[in-house]
């Protein structure tokens, strides 16, 4: 056993294999006699306990109800094929993971105001979107039995911090990144059953309306501003510090509202949609991502297939506005409506406005055209296109795809969790596989260099890309997101997410610490490619390295489990690594030049 412990575990680090060689050790020194009732052989199964959920969504909750409990409490099996009749097309409601309230957590956090500088960092890098800030009135805080303070810069409002202890994982990513006051934090780690309590106050402010107003003061594309809009993906099954999750709930948080996601099978189809659990979810409006999934091979073209059919639908629309517009009965409030609507057609920020001022100039008019566009209003407005996946899926086995929509010129985004490894799969090693990391099919560290995504993007000339580091530049990201969205083209962002694969010897407490790390010791660079930008088309965000690469490298257990077991070869892949990383530097510093002005 200790040998299978040895071969299973070694790459993991000497302490992983100590530990389980200790449990074996006590496994077989520890063994006790249990006695069995004789009455236990007649027992009959009770089943897993579940309640029976309530709520506004009728949709939802019957499916919660009839559908998601009876799996979740391991009676699927029970179920009828006719239980299934309303979701024979595939199609489920979004938003059940909410009814879920697992309660996994060992520590939650625990919010200490008088330490609180109102930052919004805590639910920014939130894998999960368990813990929020809330903007309330006077009348809406005193409803709220935890601490409140008066919202800085705008005193009218109460601020606080609600945490929903049952949804959280427990990861300490929100304590890590608080900066607090005078070196005491504002979030620190508790044990979940002393504050099961404090549920109320997160379920009771999740009823209450966002405040557009607070939205606006802080501008919804800044690390602060944006935490103050619902997040339309929640309490999914993502891993405890998982690094993919925050990036995504960000732009749910800027987009939701009026997007569409293809996702590559993987770790993002996962905690994407887990049957029977879906976590994307919408807002008071009735509103939210719509999301499907597609295989590793062919995502991109089908996230492409759905942009081509939303532009063959509106395009037809959009012939029909026009001659609502040009007829000679229609009225000045009508053609204004259509002409808001025309003039902010492309413009996904303002179209959606347009529209529903559209439908309402045009609802209940006797007209053909009139009555068609009411008739498919859920398409008149500019939709957000985006393609999910991972490393495995862009830079491997759907790479071909990948080129092929942004070579296509259209207005389509596609966003890649660079985990550096076919983390959903199995930790098979892909093109994004960096020099000397282990992984399955590199077992010896993989010898050749990282894919250049990005560059093979930038050469087309009219694709925006992004490289991002949310630990390292929290800026940085929402910018970049927002940016790549605006921006009337294909775009490509490359995210670089922390994973349990990669054997973070701090911990997926610490993912933001080690995206942070990771640029600063020149392992990531971050930037941005805006063919748009009138002068600084590239913006080199990372400033020149100043950290340890090689104690970088060491202090995951992907790179420092061949150090241990073969550390001539480590030495040598590790300074190769590294040259590579400081050679890549140095060719974006003269992309900055080569870009200046053009």
């Amino acid at each position: 056993m200790k040998a299978a412990a040895q071969k299973t575990y070694g790459r993991k680090g000497e302490d992983v294999v100590k530990k389980n060689w200790a449990a074996i050790d006590a496994g077989a020194t520890g063994v006790v006699k249990v006695e069995v009732p004789e009455s236990w052989k007649n027992c009959v199964d009770e089943g897993l306990d579940y309640k029976t959920v309530s709520g506004d969504r009728k949709d939802v909750v019957d499916f919660v109800n009839n559908i998601q409990t009876k799996v979740s409490a391991q009676e699927g099996n029970n179920l009828p094929v006719s239980a299934f009749k309303e979701y024979v097309d595939g199609n489920t409601p979004s938003g059940s993971a909410a009814f879920e309230k697992r309660g996994i957590a060992v520590d939650v956090p625990v919010w200490n105001s008088e330490n609180c500088i109102q930052c919004n960092f805590c639910s920014y890098v939130c894998p999960h979107a368990a813990i929020r800030p809330v903007a309330m009135t006077e009348e809406e805080a005193a409803k709220v039995e935890g601490a409140t303070l008066p919202l800085t810069g705008m005193p009218q409002y109460k601020f606080t911090i609600a945490v929903s202890a049952l949804d959280c994982t427990g990861c300490g990513s929100c304590a890590n990144v608080c900066p607090g006051k005078k070196g005491e934090k504002a979030l620190t780690m508790d044990k979940l059953d002393k504050h099961l309590d404090e549920q109320k106050t997160f379920d009771y402010t999740v009823t209450l309306p966002i405040k557009e107003d607070v939205v606006a003061k802080f501008k919804e594309t800044t690390v602060k501003g944006s935490q103050f809009k619902q997040p339309l993906l929640e309490f999914s099954g993502a891993c405890a510090g998982c690094g993919e999750t925050p990036y995504a709930k960000l732009i749910t948080q800027l987009f939701g509202d009026r997007m569409y996601i293809a996702n590559a099978t993987g770790c993002s189809s996962i905690w994407g949609n887990s049957s029977p659990s879906t976590p994307y979810t919408m807002n008071k409006a009735g509103k939210g991502p719509a999301w499907d999934n597609s295989l590793f091979e062919d995502n991109a073209e089908f996230g492409y297939g759905m942009l081509l059919a939303q532009n063959a639908i509106r395009d037809g629309l959009k012939g029909k506005v026009e001659a609502v517009m040009a007829a000679e009965q229609a009225t000045d409030e009508v053609k204004a409506a259509c002409k808001e609507w025309l003039d902010t057609y492309g413009i996904g920020a303002l179209n959606g406005a347009a529209t529903d001022k559209l439908v309402e100039a045009l609802d209940g008019i006797d007209c053909p055209n009139c009555k068609d566009i009411v008739k498919n209003k859920d398409f008149l407005a500019k939709k957000s296109q985006w393609v999910f996946g991972g490393d495995g899926w862009a830079y491997d086995i759907g790479f071909g795809g990948v080129d092929h929509v942004l070579a296509s010129g259209k207005d389509i985004n596609i966003m890649v969790y660079d985990t550096e490894v076919y983390s959903n799969t199995g930790g098979q090693s892909s093109k994004a596989t960096p020099t000397g990391a282990v992984a399955q099919f590199a077992a010896g560290g993989k010898e050749t260099k990282k894919k250049d995504m990005a560059s093979i993007a930038m050469s087309y000339g009219y694709v925006y890309v992004a490289q991002i580091s949310m630990g390292a530049d929290y800026a940085q990201t929402v910018k970049a997101i927002a940016e790549a969205e605006a921006y009337p083209g294909p775009s490509l962002v490359i995210a670089y997410a922390p994973c349990i694969n990669h054997g973070i010897k701090k911990g997926m407490d610490k993912a933001q610490t080690e995206e942070k790390l990771a640029v600063e010791c020149g392992y990531w660079h971050n930037f941005r490619y805006n063919p748009a930008a009138e002068d600084k088309k590239f913006t080199l965000d990372s400033k020149a390295p100043t950290g340890d690469y090689q104690a970088f490298l060491k202090g995951e257990n992907r790179y420092a489990s061949l150090a241990k077991f073969n550390p001539e070869r480590a030495a040598e892949l590790f300074a190769k690594a590294e040259k590579n990383s400081k050679d890549e530097y140095d060719h974006l510093k003269k992309l900055v030049t080569l870009y200046a002005g053009k």
